[in-house]
């Protein structure tokens, strides 16, 4: 059993998942409309009220978890915590109240956990499909066929900015809903090509906006009764009649989700017009769904992260069979260090894989090259926190550590960093077939035992171990090599 918790910019929301072989029956499901992207301040900080509600949501959630026995647990965070100038501050206390890591998601990653729940929700491996996902701070279009996804792109736009800056206090009338289509028009016209109808059979919309608006459209059999242009146009019509949110009173959308759904019809609409879309199908499926579809995908170890190192390796002509020597190596000294978990064990191995990258662009400082690249690639399935983790590896496998002393505070991840110095030595000193003759250990100090008959036959191992003995006095760590 997996759980899902998305932290959106209108909405909180939990899912709690079982498996069931081809699909994953919901067995429990929450929504707290936070509206987290409202409580931004003019600096863009959460205001003290926004992080209060928030937490107290996030307690009520942590309660509905320790509820099920579940075996893996996922909490994602959208655009709001993205952009957020006080996010980072604000993340701990929001960890503490759920009670687990809360990831602050790319929006590109975010748009390819709502395909994946849309796919893994349809089961039609050969649809081409356009998937949309109009949420509170931005955006989300998906081009993909099946399961494969052939573009994503996050666009920093969404229905609480759109709302506030064209029906403030909530009137409606004519010249605002064009200028909000106009607008909203100006940030995908740009795109369209990407994204034309000959790539695509099928449209839907993943969101709980455009649900919401497919839901007042077929409950009061406006237009055709379908998202089609026809439909829309028919509904912000009558908008424009009532001329205010509060006396909105159709069937289909809560009165405090007007407000959202008059923002969200400004963006479906110019998102429509400048891509040439007719029709578009709600679909109750999205981000929530591929965060449990990805969860069973990582229990069943078909991990996505997986792929996208090996990706990255390519496209930056990583040299694989050093690579895969210096992460198998890095992870028998790892091992041999016996951290307190494996907490670090397959970033290790991914950031040993990976080493290398920088060297594409410069063989002069390749580990910094490498570390920038890997933390602001687009790699699905990892998250910013993640990337950075692997940045501080790549970053500190050579030269000074003083440039990662704050990573060495963490005794495992410092044991993770004296892995992968000792893996790239023995590779640059051509070592094959494992480091058997090596024997380490580190508490306090690292003691290093190496036998003589090994190092006999690796003759440039000491000028490697002199140096890194050197790197480690520097951060106040003795190091102690020994031969036997």
């Amino acid at each position: 059993m997996f759980a899902a918790v998305d932290l959106g910019s209108n909405s909180f929301r939990l899912h709690i998942g079982q498996d069931c072989g081809n699909a994953m029956r919901i067995v429990k499901t929450a929504r707290e409309p936070i509206r987290l992207a409202a409580g931004l301040d003019g600096q863009g900080n959460l205001t003290a009220e926004a992080m209060d509600a928030a937490l107290e949501c996030l307690r009520r959630f942590r309660a509905l978890l320790d509820a099920y026995r579940l075996d893996a647990i996922r909490v994602v965070a959208t655009n709001t915590l993205r952009v957020a100038r006080n996010a980072r501050s604000f993340l701990p206390r929001a960890e503490e109240a759920i009670g687990h890591p809360i990831e602050i998601i790319s929006g590109e990653e975010e748009g390819r956990l709502i395909y994946m729940g849309v796919a893994s929700f349809l089961d039609r491996p050969d649809e081409r499909r356009l998937v949309i996902d109009i949420g509170g701070g931005s955006t989300e279009i998906i081009l993909g066929r099946g399961e494969e996804i052939r573009h994503v792109e996050s666009f920093s736009i969404g229905t609480h900015r759109q709302s506030a800056s064209f029906f403030p206090q909530g009137r409606i009338d004519a010249a605002s809903f064009d200028a909000a289509i106009l607008s909203a028009r100006s940030y995908f016209e740009d795109a369209a090509a990407f994204y034309d109808p000959r790539h695509w059979d099928l449209a839907y919309g993943s969101s709980g906006t455009i649900r919401a608006i497919a839901s007042v459209i077929a409950k009061n059999a406006i237009g055709d009764g379908t998202l089609s242009c026809k439909s829309l146009a028919e509904l912000k019509r009558r908008l424009v009649a009532v001329g205010h949110v509060d006396a909105f009173d159709l069937p289909g959308v809560k009165e405090e989700r007007v407000i959202v759904m008059v923002g969200g019809l400004a963006i479906l609409l110019g998102l429509m017009q400048a891509m040439g879309i007719d029709t578009v199908e709600a679909v109750d499926a999205g981000l929530r769904l591929g965060v449990l579809h990805d969860l069973r995908l990582r229990a069943m170890k078909h991990d996505r992260r997986d792929a996208s190192v090996t990706e990255f390796m390519q496209r930056f002509h990583c040299d694989e069979k050093r690579a895969c020597q210096v992460a198998e190596t890095a992870s028998q000294l790892f091992r041999q260090l016996k951290p307190a978990s494996d907490e670090y064990g397959k970033y290790l191995y991914w950031s040993g894989l990976v080493h290398e990258a920088g060297l594409a662009i410069s063989h002069t400082g390749a580990h910094k090259h490498g570390a920038y690249m890997i933390e602001n690639a687009d790699l699905p399935g990892f998250t910013a926190r993640e990337q950075r983790l692997m940045g501080s590896l790549i970053l500190g496998q050579k030269g000074n550590l003083r440039k990662i002393s704050q990573s060495l505070a963490d005794p495992d991840l410092a044991k993770a960093v004296l892995s992968l110095r000792l893996a790239a030595i023995f590779m640059h000193a051509k070592l094959e077939g494992g480091c058997d003759g090596v024997q380490v250990k580190m508490k306090g100090r690292i003691d290093l035992q190496i036998s003589r008959d090994w190092l006999g036959v690796h003759e440039t191992v000491p000028c490697g171990l002199q140096k890194e003995r050197e790197a480690w006095e520097e951060v106040g760590v003795a190091m102690l090599v020994r031969i036997s």
